[in-house]
This record gives C-alpha cells, sequence and structure tokens, in this order.
C-alpha cells in the first residue's frame, strides 16, 4: 500500500501538469498523511537540509563555467579544433561534432548547456555541406549526453550526494565509458552517413592546426586541471568547480576578450536561474528521500527483486531497463534524486560495487534525455536546431540504439568500468 501511495501521489501530481519539484512535496505530505506523521516542521527541516549540502555547492558553480564557455568563445574554440583535426573526413562535420561533444563534457558537465552550444555552431554548417538535418540535430543530441558522464559531470555529483559515494571516485570512473560512448556514436555516424554524398572539408595545414590548437590551448587546460587536481587531491570537486567557473571567467574576459564586462551580470542571473531549478528540486526530494526511508520503501524493492539478488548481471540489466522506462517519462535530475535512495540499499545488498553501479545509472539517466517523449536534451536541439521534434526522433534513433548497445555491454562486462577507474584513481 505505501508503494500505491507513493507513485500514485508523484505520478498524479505530475499528470495534473504540477512542477516536479512540487509534485515531489505532495508525494511526501501524502505518505507522511499515510504513515499519520504529518508534521510541516518535519517538511520545512527536509527541505532546508536538502539544499544545505557542501558537496552540492559543485552544481552552481559547474553551471556558471558552462554558460560563461558558451557566452565567452571557450566553446566556440573547443569546435574549431575539432574542425580542424577531423573536419577533412568523409562525414567530417559529425565527427567534429562527436569530438566537441566528449571536449565540451570535459569543460560543463551540462548536458544541455553543451548541446545548445553545439546545435547553434553545428547544424547550419551540416546542413550548408549537405546532410541530413533530422540525422544531425539526433547526432548532435546524443552527443550532448556524454557530459553527465565525463568530469566534470552535475550528475555524478547529485548521485554522490544522494547516495553517499564518493564525488571524486565517480569523476574518475566516468572517464572511460564517457569516451566509449564517444567511439560507439563515431560507429554508428560512419554506418549512417556513409551513403551521403557530402563533400568533406579541405584538410588543413599543420602550420594552420597547430595555429588552431594554439588559440584554443586555454579552454583545453580546464579539463586537464580538473582531472589532475582531482587525482592527486589538490581540491575536492566542490573546489573543482569553483576553479573551473574562475578560470574560465577569468579566459573569457582577459584572455580571449569576448565576454565583456557589461554582459557578465547576464551570464550570472542566467546561472542563478538554472541553478534555483536544479537546487529546488534537489531540496523537495530529499523530503521524499526521507520519507523513504522511515516507510523502508526499499525493502520492498528488494523483496520484488528477490528472484535475482543471486545473479549481480541480470539484476542489474534488470534494473537498467527499469531506469530506462522512467527516463522516457522524466528528466535526469528527479530521477537520480528519486530512484537513488531507493535504489541503493538493493545494490548494497546485492554487493554490487557503489561507484561502478553510479557510472551505469548516470549514463542510463543520461540516455533518458534523449529518449521521447520528455527527453530535455531533444526539446533543448529541436529548439535550436528549428526541426520538429517527430523528425528529431526519427533522426536520433541510430545514435539512441548506439548508447543503449554501450550502456548494457558495461552491464555484462563491469571490468570496462572498474579497471578504467581503478588505473585513474591510482
Amino acid at each position: 500500500m505505501t508503494v500505491a501511495v507513493f507513485l500514485g501521489s508523484l505520478l498524479g501530481a505530475m499528470a495534473l501538469g504540477m512542477p516536479i519539484a512540487f509534485a515531489l512535496l505532495v508525494c511526501g505530505v501524502a505518505l507522511m498523511y499515510h504513515l499519520d506523521i504529518f508534521d510541516a516542521q518535519i517538511v520545512a527541516q527536509n527541505l532546508i537540509n536538502g539544499a544545505d549540502s557542501f558537496p552540492l555547492m559543485a552544481v552552481p558553480f559547474f553551471l556558471l563555467a558552462g554558460e560563461i564557455m558558451n557566452v565567452g568563445g571557450l566553446s566556440k574554440r573547443i569546435v574549431n579544433i575539432a574542425l580542424a583535426v577531423v573536419g577533412h573526413f568523409k562525414g567530417g562535420l559529425g565527427y567534429v561534432a562527436i569530438m566537441a561533444s566528449c571536449l565540451l563534457a570535459s569543460l560543463s558537465g551540462s548536458a544541455v548547456a553543451d548541446s545548445a552550444a553545439l546545435a547553434a555552431l553545428l547544424v547550419p554548417m551540416m546542413v550548408a555541406a549537405g546532410h541530413d538535418k533530422a540525422r544531425s540535430c539526433g547526432l548532435i543530441a546524443a552527443g550532448g549526453i556524454i557530459a553527465p558522464i565525463i568530469p566534470p559531470s552535475i550528475g555524478f555529483v547529485l548521485f554522490g550526494v544522494a547516495s553517499g559515494v564518493s564525488i571524486s571516485k565517480l569523476f574518475l570512473a566516468g572517464i572511460f565509458p564517457g569516451l566509449v560512448l564517444g567511439i560507439a556514436l563515431c560507429i554508428a555516424w560512419a554506418l549512417v552517413a556513409r551513403k551521403e554524398n557530402v563533400k568533406p572539408f579541405p584538410r588543413k595545414t599543420l602550420k594552420e592546426i597547430m595555429a588552431i590548437v594554439v588559440d584554443g590551448v586555454w579552454a583545453l587546460m580546464l579539463p586537464l586541471i580538473i582531472i589532475v587536481g582531482l587525482k592527486f587531491g589538490v581540491f575536492t570537486p566542490t573546489e573543482a568547480a569553483v576553479v573551473a567557473a574562475v578560470y574560465s571567467l577569468f579566459i573569457a574576459v582577459f584572455v580571449y576578450k569576448e565576454l565583456k564586462p557589461r554582459d557578465i551580470y547576464g551570464v550570472f542571473v542566467n546561472s542563478a536561474t538554472t541553478t534555483a531549478v536544479v537546487m529546488f528540486l534537489v531540496a523537495a526530494a530529499m523530503v521524499s528521500a526521507w520519507l523513504i526511508t522511515v516507510a523502508d520503501l526499499p525493502s520492498d524493492l528488494i523483496a520484488l527483486l528477490e528472484p535475482f539478488m543471486d545473479n549481480q548481471t541480470l539484476l542489474l540489466i534488470v534494473i537498467m531497463l527499469i531506469v530506462v522506462a522512467v527516463g522516457t517519462a522524466m528528466d535526469m535530475t528527479p530521477t537520480i534524486l528519486i530512484l537513488t535512495p531507493v535504489l541503493m540499499p538493493v545494490v548494497k545488498q546485492a554487493g554490487i560495487d557503489p561507484v561502478y553501479f553510479g557510472v551505469l545509472f548516470i549514463m542510463n539517466n543520461a540516455i533518458g534525455l534523449i529518449t521521447p517523449p520528455v527527453g530535455t536534451v531533444l526539446n533543448v536541439v529541436a529548439g535550436v536546431g528549428k526541426i520538429s521534434m517527430d523528425d528529431l526522433m526519427k533522426g536520433v534513433w541510430p545514435f539512441l540504439i548506439a548508447q543503449l548497445v554501450v550502456l548494457f555491454s558495461l552491464v555484462m562486462f563491469p571490468a570496462l568500468v572498474t579497471v578504467p577507474a581503478a588505473w585513474f584513481a591510482n
């Protein structure tokens, strides 16, 4: 009955068109009434405690860094580097989009910001070169979701806070799987674009490539600073977010000089607006998370999954299928915040490495950003690329399938995550 109250109140509030943050509060209040422990002070206290977290301070700073990079010219230079290196191959602009996605992912950690930037820069170029618009937009959307997997990742920050798993270990464990996603997209793009008769860009000379790389070297330094700093314990993930924001602001204003002092206020306002939405979601989810613990819902889920508990691979497949289904109807942030406190006790009881599970879970949620009908990244790319959602969904399918293949390959072969993660951590 408790599970029915939890799901019924949450889904019912969402079906009425209520914002997810408020739907989470309604769900929490419904559970409190069901458990006969309603107290408005508990709601208020958990709301405050939900947002009062030092690791969560990484979220606004990473969002600010992403906003500065897009406005201040760092993102544009990353695209220029990718264009110089791989633009001359057949279907080169597709590989540019993938390479730029991986590089931008190591800068901002925001799928929405990266997808919007790449769609604005590359969709007109790809269409002008003769590529199918739906397929081009689909590739950029699929490339954008690499951002929550390659560090710095806002998704890993939220999961780490909700689960108590080391965010630094999650960051380092996400590097190799994120790159594998990029390789899978390259293979998928090669297959779907091979029949297109598109003239590649002229090959750049070594001198031209070096000039473009030198121009973009300040942008390329940021992921190196973050990864080296985390690996050697120079700073925490939260401090890394501050470093990213301050560094990108300095480069955008004083080196590239594309972010004018008069524009800084607008950048901070946009970042603060996005941060407010995310942090209110986090705070509201903590009310539900506390009640999930009080109601002992994880025990009910463990009982339901009992037949699979002796087989870690089979259990993970079932969990991943559940998350895929949820991802079609719910955005990434609330999915992480709602499901993490429910699933982590199951994962721990089954003896699954929490860091390994975190990588799979965040990758699955990232894929949910391009699964119709709710996929946030799909909506962003459709808006920026000026394409209908129906056409975009047709264009994204080959790349969505490639990324699902990677996800379930990591489920079947855990060493693809655990071995590189151990290497990066040492």
